[in-house]
């Protein structure tokens, strides 16, 4: 058999979810050198949300939403659903009454690399999804598909318990395995990014601090006297 349906064996501790929600999307992608962000296709269907949970995975049919409503049912408070929908744009998958089931479960939220629905009665529940395009048209319910197996979602390969992190700027997933030295990483980032800002108010430029005359001498580029 192809498919599979797996309940989620290993999450990471809510604290660590925590402290890595903190610290946003572009600290975490600058610590992680630019390694684990979602393509900017997929995007909040609402700028002021954000979402942080360890995945529970879905691979669907395409144009078919029987996977999601599995794992939206072995979900559970604090999870965010991460689905490989083939990036298919014209069937919304996901839509008012999952949103409701969600929030009744205390889901965190949903990505979606394809298109989701009710986008107004999304965005008035304040549920967080990020997705890759709405689509009024429903999407089937009778193909198979797996659940809580690695995906593939927006270009970035995602395994069921990876950290979740969405904001205004996008989705960054944080393996499972790497997430409590990226979070002790992320911290010595905000520590340094914080000792320029102090000394940039005391008057120094930021070209300097980042040292960047060297990287104009090693591409043979003269600053300007």
């Amino acid at each position: 058999m192809y498919y599979k349906i797996n309940r989620l064996e290993k999450r990471p501790s809510s604290e660590l979810v925590k402290e890595l929600a903190h610290y946003g999307t572009a600290l975490i992608a600058d610590t992680m050198g630019r390694y684990g962000a979602m393509l900017p296709y997929i995007k909040p269907i609402s700028s002021k949300v954000s979402l942080a949970g360890p995945a529970v995975t879905v691979q669907t049919y395409r144009s078919d939403n029987l996977m999601l409503h599995v794992g939206l049912e072995l979900a559970e408070a604090g999870d965010v659903l991460v689905a490989d929908a083939g990036g298919v744009e014209n069937a919304g998958l996901w839509g008012d009454l999952m949103t409701t089931m969600a929030v009744c479960k205390g889901v965190s939220g949903l990505v979606i690399d394809g298109a989701v629905r009710d986008k107004a009665d999304i965005q008035e529940k304040g549920f967080p999804v990020f997705s890759r395009e709405v689509s009024p048209l429903g999407g089937f319910k009778n193909n198979p598909g797996s659940v809580n197996v690695p995906v593939c979602c927006g270009g970035v390969t995602v395994s069921p318990g990876d950290i979740i992190i969405g904001d205004a700027d996008g989705v960054m997933v944080v393996p499972f395995s790497m997430a409590e030295q990226v979070a002790k990483d992320c911290k010595k980032t905000q520590e340094k990014e914080d000792n320029f800002r102090k000394r940039m108010l005391q008057g120094e430029h930021l070209f300097e601090l980042l040292k960047l005359h060297a990287e104009l001498e090693r591409l043979g580029l003269q600053f300007p006297e």
